[in-house]
């Protein structure tokens, strides 16, 4: 009889969890008995792991083994913990010793010749790790640049088990895999390639500077898709804490690129129109994984053609938008995924979509229908919501006037972004857009009543909700900031009024 344990990494939507693995083994009917609510794909294991083990050159236990994952009330689920299983299993067996894995957790899915597969997710569970106070893993080779992103923690990158089982017996170093070069990321669209739209670029500024939401409205062709994709050229890089968040749930959903490396440049996620609710918010059988929205946390989500989406889609964004994630409830348990977002939609002003009023020949009945696909409380939740005007041939055939650059542009937005921080300092917060509204009503903030009038007679006239009002006081603080001023006046109240309803007030 004998008995032994290791560490291992679990993962529960986005976060990952210490694991320990022990296992047990005593006379009785030979089999494997797994325990601590193990998923189907964990509970498939047994022949998983045991093909490995015995592929390996290694003798499988003709004895009854017991392997529990602890804590048991937490979901065990994928074939992450493959490798734990089979060197807890060989180490019961005392056919090795688990001394070199003192400190260590071990990640890890097992093909039936004894290859380490890659695994989704690494990033969090190294993260996970590192908080643990474990300062050594085992991944798989596949993995290593992912575990390599998280700072003072040693990877071991077997290839094979056997490989692992030698280092575990005789100390045999395991190679180091070879380092895939790395590959800039692309500049990517400038704003200055954008024709006219001044009124579309101010937008666009407002929006980097402040986080606020944004939704661009005008015919086919004046521009919409070609300023949102230029939105995050314009957004200022990601810092540690954030870049190593968003890496995290690209990670989980499998999408990280050939070489991983942190994500540094805020994401932009575009769905077609056809997107599922389940494929925006997240979803999946068992334990749920992150949609769309999610892997545009930190960054822009670009729904374009926006009345096109389903009605169930789109408010299916209004809890995340003011609550910044998504809690998704499945058979195995609630998982939670960050969703701070900045929203940018792109709509036709009707079906047609005529360059010009005049051409249109929808009735008025269809074009209602149409637009009121966005909801009243969806679209109360856009601070900046712009009316763009068909560019003019002459914008097209004269010589173009020089316009400013997305790096010209970025450098204001990151001195708007400074002033914010410094204003909001020491409140959990560091963009206009997050301010909550009753600080904005509350001294040292709080406008004097001639600059909010206009907005005062919005409220009493229920054009304008309480929503609104804050909406409104944020863009006007968000201008401030673009212009390098340090309080609002009744002409930024004014101008961000009408950024939000398109109407001068």
């Amino acid at each position: 009889m004998g008995y032994a344990r290791v560490r291992a990494i679990g993962l529960v939507g986005s976060d990952g969890h210490p694991v320990t693995v022990e296992a047990h083994v005593a006379g009785g009917l030979p089999g494997l008995v797994m325990s601590g609510l193990p998923d189907a794909s964990l509970s498939e294991a047994r022949d998983r792991v045991r093909a490995a083990v015995i592929n390996s050159g290694e003798d499988w236990p003709n004895r009854k083994v017991t392997v529990n994952l602890l804590p048991a009330d937490l979901p065990k689920r994928g074939s992450g913990f493959d490798l734990a299983v089979a060197v807890v299993i060989l180490a019961a067996t005392e056919k090795l010793s688990l001394a070199r894995l003192r400190g260590t957790a071990l990640v890890g899915e097992l093909g039936l010749d004894g290859l380490i597969r890659p695994v989704r997710g690494v990033l969090p569970m190294v993260l996970a790790s590192a908080r643990a106070g474990i300062r050594r893993v085992v991944v798989p080779a596949a993995n290593a640049a992912e575990a390599a992103l998280v700072p003072d923690v040693v990877a071991l990158t077997p290839e094979t088990l056997e490989q692992l089982v030698e280092y575990l017996r005789a100390g045999v170093p395991i190679p180091r895999p070879a380092t895939a070069e790395q590959v800039d990321d692309d500049d990517g669209p400038d704003l200055a390639e954008v024709v006219g739209q001044e009124r579309g670029r101010f937008a666009l500024k407002l929006a980097a500077a402040g986080r606020h939401h944004l939704a661009l409205i005008g015919p086919p062709g004046s521009g919409k898709t070609m300023l949102a994709q230029r939105l995050p050229s314009i957004l200022p890089a990601l810092d540690d804490a954030a870049a190593l968040e968003v890496t995290a749930l690209h990670s989980v959903a499998g999408v990280l690129p050939a070489v991983p490396r942190l994500i540094r440049r805020p994401p932009f996620q575009a769905p077609h129109h056809t997107a599922s609710t389940a494929a925006l918010v997240g979803g999946g059988s068992g334990l749920a994984r992150p949609g769309a929205l999610s892997l545009a946390h930190n960054g822009v989500l670009f729904l374009d053609e926006a009345p096109h989406f389903g009605v169930s889609v789109l408010n299916a964004l209004r809890q995340p938008l003011e609550e910044g994630s998504v809690t998704l409830a499945r058979s195995q348990g609630s998982t939670r995924f960050s969703a701070r977002i900045q929203l940018v939609l792109a709509a036709n002003p009707c079906p047609c979509g005529s360059p010009k009023g005049a051409g249109c020949t929808c009735s008025p009945l269809a074009r209602r229908t149409y637009f009121h696909r966005l909801s009243g409380p969806l679209l109360d939740r856009i601070d900046l919501q712009v009316k763009l005007e068909p560019v003019g041939a002459a914008a097209l055939v004269s010589q173009p006037d020089i316009q400013e650059t997305s790096a010209q542009v970025l450098k204001r937005v990151v001195a708007a972004r400074e002033a914010a921080a410094q204003r909001w300092a020491g409140r959990g917060f560091s963009v206009n857009a997050h301010a909550p509204g009753a600080l904005l009503r509350c001294p040292p903030f709080r406008l004097p009543g001639s600059i909010t009038r206009v907005l005062a007679e919005r409220v009493d006239r229920g054009t304008l909700s309480a929503r609104g009002y804050d909406r409104v006081l944020r863009t006007a603080w968000t201008i401030v900031d673009i212009d390098g001023r340090t309080s609002p006046t009744a002409d930024d109240v004014r101008e961000a009024l009408e950024l939000r309803t398109g109407e001068s007030p």
